[in-house]
């Protein structure tokens, strides 16, 4: 049986995550701040253990990894995420909650990959998987805007392209993935892709990637984002 890791496993793109893999037969480790107030997530059938995790709190990553310092997780799923103040044109820059939007979108991420690499390691699939956005590609930046989660999401871009070096000695692949403008609490009801075809898409991409897919920015349909 393979293992996932999920954070933010409460509610969007994570709660479905949980739903498709524990409905494939892996075993799920699902992770949210308020377990006893994820109410979907604890009434999903499978092999799912729910644990309290702030993706903030890098000591309670320190503290989770230690309890599941026996488990080989086949895949590390970063998920968690936020967009950040509606306020997204230029000179209206909430600089207070941008650093809260860095430390869950490009901090949490890193440490997350830190705390659970010998984990990873020790499985057959070997996978870190970081949930980013097209919104963080630079090179396909032509409306501007969006400063705060633009930012995040390119910097934990770069962030997976050095770790895609650095782990690469270990046979650890890592890459981003786009899940498309989802129609979640973040993405809203006009959105264009279903959470279920978002997060079927992601899987796809996920099962059939390679070493040689090692620091990829990947969209959920398989296609390559520009940097």
């Amino acid at each position: 049986m393979s293992t996932v890791l999920i954070t933010g496993a409460n509610r969007g793109l994570g709660l479905e995550f949980t739903r498709q893999y524990a409905a494939a037969g892996w075993k799920v480790l699902a992770t949210c701040r308020d377990p006893q107030n994820a109410t979907e997530l604890n009434t999903i059938a499978g092999e799912i253990q729910v644990l309290p995790l702030d993706v903030t709190d890098y000591l309670a990553i320190e503290t989770v990894s230690r309890i599941l310092r026996a488990e080989k997780i086949d895949l590390l799923l970063n998920n968690a995420g936020l967009y950040g103040s509606r306020a997204v044109a230029f000179g209206e820059t909430d600089y207070e909650d941008w650093f809260d939007v860095f430390r869950v979108n490009t901090q949490a991420p890193l440490k997350m990959a830190e705390c659970f690499v010998e984990q990873v390691a020790n499985s057959d699939k070997k996978l870190i998987v970081s949930i980013s956005s097209r919104l963080g590609s630079i090179g396909e930046n032509d409306e501007g805007q969006q400063y705060t989660y633009r930012s995040t999401k390119a910097a934990l871009n770069a962030i997976n392209k050095s770790m895609s070096v650095d782990l690469v000695g270990r046979g650890i692949t890592t890459v981003v993935l786009h899940p498309g403008w989802a129609q979640t609490d973040m993405g809203g009801p006009n959105a264009a892709v279903d959470p279920v075809e978002s997060v079927a898409g992601m899987r796809s991409v996920i099962d059939n990637l390679t070493t040689a897919d090692t620091g990829r920015n990947i969209s959920y349909d398989g296609s390559s984002i520009d940097w």
